[in-house]
């Protein structure tokens, strides 16, 4: 049986599965066949729909809806009243149910607050979106996107740290406050190193 805390004003439809030490705060509803993975926090007023699907250790900060096909991977961070989106042409007197477009928000990555993600994108691992930013395309493993509509400004280590001095010729990049190395190629972090790899003759700049 699984074990979370949820407050007694949140709504859990039966039939809903949520991993063990995931906390659900005030006036939260998570629906029928809704999926949440362990040790998630649920913020408050936030509503998780049936289809939506969310992996372990994801942060869901108050007032951010997350609704059918919208997919967030392990790790994920969602600010305060972010938005998603789940139908690209939505009218009142049409009904575009069958029209709903899935959202992927891969490992790690982080949506900032009052931020829009457009259906039918993928943000990428470790990808940073910045706070009000509107996501109109998909964004690329640990880039960093800002602005409306929203462009890449530079690349993000794993901790959330701006990195900086990748150029097509550079072959690591270093985080200048955790220390994590990245293989470069074609002026963009494409794998982080593992120790071993970061000491095995590759260089800096």
């Amino acid at each position: 049986m699984s074990r979370f805390a949820a407050h007694e004003t949140a709504t859990i439809d039966a039939g809903s599965e949520i991993g063990d030490d995931t906390r659900i705060w005030h006036y939260t509803h998570v629906m029928f066949g809704a999926r949440i993975g362990r040790g998630c926090t649920i913020g408050q007023n936030v509503f998780v729909a049936g289809h939506a699907t969310l992996g372990d250790r994801v942060k869901i900060q108050n007032n951010v809806s997350l609704y059918d096909g919208v997919v967030l991977e392990d790790d994920v961070f969602c600010g305060p009243s972010m938005v998603f989106t789940n139908v690209t042409t939505p009218r009142s007197h049409v009904s575009r149910r069958l029209a709903f477009e899935p959202t992927f928000v891969r490992r790690g990555a982080t949506l900032g607050a009052n931020s829009t993600v457009l259906c039918g994108l993928t943000i990428g691992r470790y990808a940073f979106v910045g706070a009000g930013a509107v996501v109109t395309r998909d964004v690329a493993d640990y880039a960093l996107v800002v602005g409306n509509p929203a462009r890449q400004v530079g690349w993000v280590c794993e901790c959330g740290v701006r990195l900086g001095g990748m150029r097509i010729s550079t072959p690591k990049v270093t985080c200048p406050e955790c220390g994590a190395s990245y293989r470069v190629a074609s002026g963009r972090p494409v794998e982080r190193l593992t120790l071993a790899a970061a000491h095995d003759g590759v260089t800096g700049e």
